[in-house]
């Protein structure tokens, strides 16, 4: 009987197959590093473009708060405005206020009575004057509780002096001045009553 070496084929299959392992090694482990090279590319574009709108709506944020600031600038100037469009209505319903006053202080002075000083701290006024007698001075108040301009007459002092024989009692008497509604306060008493109704 003829004796067979098989030592060799097997070593050759045994080297074969090492070498199809060691290629099958060498390609999973090239796969794999495509696979982490992919992976790490994806989620390294994620961050990016995370990063980019971050970046966007950081500028988007600075752009809003500037028109935020704006926005508060151009409030202070409404403020600022309608403060002096109030003052201007106020003054403008004020402009015959004064004529007004003088004009009813003319027509309330009783017969017998003259007014001497005139003092004014806003909606106070102080007259001081000289009558011919107390009822003289009554009369005087009682014309000014019907006056459309001056209300509320309180007599502090009446005296008897004999400066002037013709008018011998000088007298203080302090009065309000009645508000005049501005044109504004009307405006906006109307919108009340129409919200209202």
């Amino acid at each position: 009987m003829a004796k067979i070496n098989l030592l060799p084929w097997r070593e050759e299959r045994r080297a074969h197959l090492q070498r199809q392992f060691n290629g099958m090694l060498g390609l999973s482990l090239v796969v794999g590093l495509l696979m982490a090279a992919m992976v790490y590319l994806y989620y390294s574009g994620q961050v990016t473009g995370q990063m980019q709108r971050n970046e966007l709506l950081r500028q988007e944020i600075a752009a809003v708060e500037v028109k935020i600031k704006e926005i508060e600038e151009l409030d202070k100037r409404k403020e600022s405005l309608l403060a002096r469009k109030r003052i201007i209505e106020e003054l403008q319903g004020k402009r015959y206020e004064m004529v007004n006053l003088f004009t009813d202080l003319a027509k309330t002075i009783a017969d017998g009575a003259q007014i001497t000083t005139i003092q004014q701290a806003g909606d106070s006024l102080t007259i001081q004057g000289r009558a011919q007698s107390n009822a003289r001075v009554s009369s005087y108040m009682k014309n000014i509780m019907v006056s459309p301009v001056i209300s509320a007459p309180d007599l502090t002092v009446i005296e008897a002096r004999g400066g002037d024989r013709s008018l011998p009692y000088e007298f203080i008497l302090r009065a309000q001045v009645k508000k005049v509604a501005t044109k504004s306060q009307t405006d906006e008493a109307g919108m009340v009553e129409g919200g209202a109704q």
